[in-house]
């Protein structure tokens, strides 16, 4: 492509296979993707606790996770805290 040299990317790459802190600071979280089980939810709090605010919430099954968020994204200004039932793992791709 021309003048590809010159774009650049942002984004970073964040995992975890429990509870816990996700990505500290301000994040921009455009895609998701989570290992399937019966019963499966993948809630991203707003902070560094599950007491900090719910941003977003994942219900699934043993399809497992893959969400593309369209836009900018959804914005955590305070970092990402994840908290898992019945899967495996997550995966996230934030600015």
């Amino acid at each position: 492509m021309a003048g590809g040299s010159t774009f650049t990317s942002d984004q970073q790459v964040a995992h975890r296979t429990s509870d816990g802190q996700l990505v500290t600071g301000r994040a921009r979280v455009t895609y998701v993707q989570a290992a399937g089980a019966a019963g499966s939810v993948v809630k991203l709090h707003n902070g560094t606790g599950t007491g900090d605010p719910l941003l977003a919430e994942f219900k699934f099954d043993t399809d497992g996770l893959s969400v593309y968020v369209p836009g900018s994204g959804i914005l955590f200004k305070d970092g990402v805290h994840l908290d898992l039932t019945n899967t495996a793992g997550v995966t996230i791709i934030y600015t």
